[in-house]
């Protein structure tokens, strides 16, 4: 008991959407139809992307990068390298996986350079640009996934709309650095890491059989190509797709299933019971319909403040009448605290391993670096979702 406690305890988001998702079904009992309202699709298409993007961790399928960011000998084009290979990285495998990547590499250079004062910062730019990088992409994050899944609309469509925010939150990211070595743009940046040092970078090392390795970075990197595919096409087949990721997983490293994030497919599904039978239920449907249509834009960055941005996504889409409104302020709502993002906590946890006594200090440095840039783009997104999808 101890131990669930102590779970639970450490995952909040989980012990939230199980106990909304309990309440919930008070509210409208369990029953055939509710079960159908869940968006297995939405389920499935996640399992598959945490299996494969493990995968990606466990097979160090990123090590050139890793690599290349020795090259640079400035402070400044180290940071923009750094926080846009987050940027552009979270578009094609989310932002979470994205920040797994970077963050700990920037904490290795930094400390490596004694440039340490940086980090809190950079990593917390990397944070925006994980938010604001990966909103391009249907896929880019999961309340990304899920709105997509929904809304019917084409790729092109979703990237047509999305792009002035993506190109607007590059150019103020580069404007954010230029501001933070404003001192002296051409600071110097003078470390050699040593293959012992990437080595803590790797979490499978090298003593594996060299082709070993190779079939599974190629199994890996085929299987995110179909998944890519069954998103981008919307195929009813997308449970073949399904088996085809845990047969070729099983072969290949059948362990790693043992690594998926099932704790965020479990919150998904909670939240997805709970969306279903609050808008299941007439009276409380009618009030949120009300209250909601209209205002979809400040509700999901006012909401992500309370359960984070992916379940408040899967909350209000029943009662949205603007999708535009949601997206941006589902996108937007990651800049204002930890919770607003399910990838800032992750963040947060990279670092706190590192410094575990100054978690407040990150805290601190994060709020400030978030809310300048949410206090610029809040007002244009606002504007900007009166820009219908369809």
């Amino acid at each position: 008991m101890k131990k669930v406690l102590n779970f639970l305890k450490k995952e909040i988001m989980l012990t939230v959407a199980v106990l909304a998702a309990v309440v919930s079904l008070f509210i409208t009992p369990p029953s055939k139809a509710l079960i159908k309202e869940i968006d297995w699709h939405t389920l499935g298409t996640l399992f598959m992307m945490l299996c494969v993007l493990e995968g990606f961790k466990q097979e160090n399928i990123f090590e050139p990068v890793i690599n290349f960011s020795k090259k640079f000998k400035s402070m400044t084009t180290l940071s923009l390298f750094l926080i846009f290979g987050v940027f552009f990285t979270s578009m094609f495998v989310t932002n979470d996986v994205s920040l797994i990547i970077f963050v700990p590499l920037t904490i290795l250079l930094f400390k490596k350079g004694d440039k340490e004062k940086y980090i809190l910062p950079v990593i917390s730019m990397e944070n925006i640009a994980a938010i604001r990088g990966s909103l391009l992409m249907p896929f880019g994050s999961p309340q990304n996934l899920f709105l997509f899944g929904q809304s019917g609309t084409s790729v092109w469509n979703f990237m047509l709309h999305m792009s002035p925010l993506c190109v607007g939150s590059a150019i103020l990211l580069i404007i954010f650095v230029m501001v933070l070595y404003r001192k002296n743009l051409k600071e110097e940046f003078n470390t050699e890491l040593k293959d012992d040092d990437l080595a803590k970078l790797e979490k499978t090392g090298n003593a594996k059989n060299a082709k070993q390795i190779m079939i599974r970075k190629i199994a890996y990197i085929s299987l995110f190509v179909m998944i890519i595919l069954t998103i981008v096409t919307r195929t009813k087949f997308w449970p073949v797709a399904v088996a085809i990721v845990i047969v070729v997983i099983a072969a290949v490293n059948i362990k790693l299933f043992t690594q998926v994030d099932y704790v965020l497919i479990f919150t998904f599904l909670c939240f997805f019971v709970f969306s279903s039978s609050i808008a299941s239920n007439p009276g409380i449907s009618t009030v949120l319909q009300k209250a909601v249509a209209g205002n979809e834009y400040w509700w999901a960055i006012g909401l992500s403040q309370l359960i984070s941005n992916v379940p408040a996504s899967i909350v209000l889409y029943p009662f949205t009448e603007n999708f535009s409104g949601l997206i941006y302020g589902a996108d937007t709502a990651g800049l204002c605290s930890l919770i607003g993002s399910l990838a800032s906590v992750i963040n947060y946890r990279i670092y706190v391993r590192e410094y575990p006594k100054n978690g407040f200090k990150f805290i601190k440095t994060f709020t400030l670096v978030s809310w300048a840039f949410f206090v610029i783009v809040v007002i244009p997104g606002f504007l900007l979702s009166r820009w219908k999808f369809f």
